[in-house]
């Protein structure tokens, strides 16, 4: 139980870090804590409110993994370089995926309800 404390701790400096530092990361909470309520109404069943709720979160986790990348990227290669360059890019096509799949959930569940 002590190791789950410990761990939780470190994911909870990680978040602070994050939405201190990091711009996109503090629009994306911003969208969480407008998606909770929103998909609570939204949402037409119970799985359809998951769907909503997991795709907000799955866009954060893909956020905070493209910042740690593109800090460690920083961290060991300070300079602008070519390869380091092509692992940033690549990390946030990874972000912007998560992105285009909040989109389809939110674009699904909105057309589920309304039309």
């Amino acid at each position: 139980m002590h190791a789950l404390y410990l761990a939780f701790l470190n994911s909870w400096r990680g978040l602070v870090f994050g939405a201190r530092t990091e711009r996109a990361l503090r629009l994306e909470l911003v969208l969480l804590v407008i998606g909770i309520p929103a998909a609570l109404l939204m949402g037409s069943t119970l799985w359809v409110r998951v769907a909503l709720l997991a795709s907000l979160l799955a866009m954060l986790a893909a956020e905070f993994l493209n910042t740690a990348i593109e800090k460690l990227c920083d961290h060991l290669h300070p300079d602008r370089h070519v390869r380091i360059g092509v692992v940033k890019d690549l990390a946030s096509a990874g972000a912007f995926m998560a992105q285009a799949l909040v989109a389809l959930v939110w674009l699904a569940a909105a057309i589920d309800r309304f039309f």
